[in-house]
């Protein structure tokens, strides 16, 4: 388990947080239904030369998951900002997955957040998106959340261990079903997909040309949760950004590809 040990009080939730390292700022955002653990390791890589900052997302990880808080891209975009106000953060290096995309340009666009660079990887940004399982959730989220313990855990590693190219190893899949495992977690993890939805991108898919923060996008080839042509939308829709796609892997790259993503977040925060 890696613990975020810091804990910021808002709106009545705590999100879970950490810092290590010195030298400038990179902060990492996380995606559904992951935590900052996702991104632990390639932290503590870049820990040696900058001062990186890890969060979980209220209803995510070590974060509160109060069944009536909001758990949506439009509250985690606020949150994302007044935790870069906390940190005292005008202007650091951004690194997201997914929903942490999302969150990251929503923070940019719609709130005026500012940031040295941006790299998306494998990210929620552009419609459509989520999957036939995101629509059965919607559609029965109370049956979901009454499954007995046992059904609930096979649910959760399945739909995790999918994300994987290759499959996830028995630890890597412990460390990312873990949070949604306990009674609140159950209930948190239909809740956070009952409450996806593609207006929150929507909203901000017009304004990608506005993208002001040089832009690094990285993708698995064969990610089959946000198909690859999404890289190539993204290239175009943000000025002057740039592409990366990494063969055989799949929407979980910080294990498909741990090597060659390590490599990419290095060249450029260093960049």
């Amino acid at each position: 388990m890696h613990e975020l040990k810091q804990t910021f009080h808002w709106r009545g939730r705590d999100i879970a947080w950490d810092r290590r390292g010195s030298g400038p700022a990179v902060v990492f955002c996380h995606g559904t239904p992951w935590s900052a653990a996702l991104w632990a390791s390639y932290a503590d890589a870049l820990a040696a030369d900058h001062t990186v900052y890890l969060w979980d997302m209220p209803g995510y990880g070590q974060s509160s998951k109060h069944p009536e808080h909001a758990v949506d891209l439009t509250l985690q975009g606020e949150a994302f900002v007044a935790l870069l106000g906390l940190w005292k953060l005008d202007a650091p290096r951004v690194i997201a997955h997914d929903y942490g995309g999302a969150v990251a340009l929503r923070a940019h666009l719609l709130h005026g957040a500012t940031f040295e660079s941006l790299c998306l990887v494998d990210v929620v940004a552009l419609s459509p998106w989520g999957s036939p399982f995101f629509t059965l959730v919607k559609q029965h989220p109370g049956v979901f959340e009454q499954f007995p313990a046992a059904i609930h855990r096979g649910v959760v590693e399945a739909y995790i261990d999918g994300a994987s190219r290759g499959g996830l190893r028995p630890e890597e899949l412990r460390l990312l079903a873990g949070p949604w495992l306990d009674e609140a977690g159950q209930s948190a993890f239909y809740r956070q997909i009952s409450q996806a939805d593609e207006r929150h991108t929507d909203e901000i898919e017009p304004l990608l040309s506005a993208v002001r923060a040089p832009t690094h996008i990285i993708w698995g080839a064969a990610d089959t949760w946000i198909p690859v042509d999404r890289a190539e939308r993204l290239k175009e829709a943000i000025p002057g950004s740039t592409v990366t796609l990494i063969p055989e892997a799949g929407h979980l790259i910080q294990f498909d590809a741990t090597a060659e993503l390590a490599a990419e977040l290095v060249r450029w925060v260093s960049s």
